[in-house]
């Protein structure tokens, strides 16, 4: 009856295998980048900035208000507000012109900060970008790995399935003894066991793969070989982790290039037209207008400007060491991560010349089994160490696969 189950579970696997769609690593990618909401408020921020350089011109437009000012002070029985101060009341109702002369230094250095901005915006968006491929790499290649012991623990099932029926026939001939029988079927139930482990492993993290993607869909999905390469590492002064730093410095002189242009006098031309008057003689002809210009130029602050500027110097020096501490932590990572690589690309070599040698060996006693001329123990045994080799073997790879996913993270 086990038997039958254990063809039945295998089977069912396979089929959905079969009718399981692939997917290969940049669909995930490219979907969970198109799903993030976090770039999107990015590109939507750097669009949005135009609106921001309108502002500026527009605020060098004139600016038409109108205004009303209507006030009466009542003096009753000889008791109220002094005339000679109210004039008996005021009534106004005048349209008034303000514009700003243009600063071309103070337009070009608001300008030039929201360009700043733009390319701070779109250097987060690219390293944004970069974590998040960092993170769907990573992820998918742990399923891609859950999948892959899968599919080999499912392979030797379908092993010991048929040597169990080989088994049980060669037992009930009296060629094998029933505790080497029973010690068989203790190594099938265990191997059924770690298949169903495996498959829920696999299933827990490809449902973390979908979330992390933005993909709700649950159906059953085969993952192809990530395929990545370690590329070569550009310089580091062109990684948009280090192009964050340079965006900094130029935000920092284009500080204080605000704080200078905001000690230039300001010079307005104003005009208004409309009605203003006490009414206390011939209103109808209080009809009229006036303009002039104002200028405001700035003599002493307290030294706010000498305040200003040194903030900017303790944010420079801030940047400064931000930046020390980044390349020398880059200059780590990297070494460390050649090492790793080198010693797995190494392991990987040895275990490949023993798993070769597990393989032979598991192939000579499956016929000699078959043959009743080799004790199941020993075929017990050589099998647990072809699957130690195999999963040695397997989780070495997907760890230079994650390795690969950590250098690569530098080289855009």
């Amino acid at each position: 009856m086990r038997t039958i189950f254990l063809i039945i579970f295998g089977c069912t696997l396979q089929i959905f295998s079969c009718l399981a769609q692939s997917r290969p690593l940049s669909y995930y990618v490219d979907v969970a980048k198109s799903n993030s909401p976090l770039l999107l408020d990015y590109q939507n921020q750097v669009q949005s900035s135009v609106y921001d350089s309108l502002l500026i011109l527009a605020a060098y437009k004139p600016q038409v208000n109108a205004n009303s000012i209507n006030s009466y002070p009542p003096v009753i029985k000889g008791f109220g507000y002094d005339g000679a101060i109210t004039n008996g009341g005021n009534f106004s109702a005048v349209v008034g012109v303000n514009k700003q002369l243009l600063n071309h230094k103070l337009v070009n250095a608001q300008f030039q900060h929201i360009e700043l901005q733009n390319q701070s915006l779109n250097n987060l968006y690219m390293i944004t970008a970069q974590e998040l491929q960092r993170t769907i790499i990573a992820q998918y290649i742990t399923a891609y790995g859950d999948q892959q012991q899968l599919n080999f623990n499912k392979e030797v099932s379908a092993l010991l399935v048929k040597e169990e029926i080989i088994l049980k026939r060669l037992t009930q001939g009296n060629v094998y003894k029933q505790v080497d029988y029973l010690a068989f079927l203790v190594t099938l139930q265990q191997q059924e066991l770690q298949v169903k482990q495996q498959f829920i492993q696999f299933r827990n993290d490809f449902a973390t793969l979908n979330y992390l993607s933005g993909i709700t869909d649950t159906a059953y999905v085969e993952l192809l070989e990530p395929g990545i390469s370690v590329s070569q590492l550009p310089p580091l002064s062109s990684s948009v982790l280090s192009k964050k730093y340079a965006i900094d410095s130029l935000k920092l002189l284009n500080d204080k290039t605000l704080v200078d242009v905001a000690y230039q006098p300001k010079i307005n031309l104003y005009a208004d037209a409309g009605y203003n008057s006490t009414l206390a003689y011939q209103a109808y002809r209080n009809f009229g207008t006036s303009f002039g210009i104002s200028a405001a130029i700035p003599i002493y602050d307290g030294k706010q400007k000498r305040l200003h500027y040194s903030k900017i110097d303790i944010a420079e020096h801030t940047r400064q060491q931000y930046k020390t501490f980044f390349v020398l932590q880059y200059n780590q990572q990297i070494a460390q991560f050649n090492q790793q690589l080198q010693a797995s690309t190494e392991l990987i070599n040895d275990v490949d010349a023993r798993l070769k040698f597990s393989k032979s060996l598991i192939d000579v006693n499956g016929k000699l089994l078959e043959t009743g001329d080799v004790r199941v123990a020993d075929y017990i045994l050589a099998l647990g160490n072809y699957l130690n080799s195999k999963n040695l073997i397997t989780q070495t790879i997907i760890n230079r696969f994650q390795i690969i996913n950590q250098i690569n993270f530098w080289n855009k």
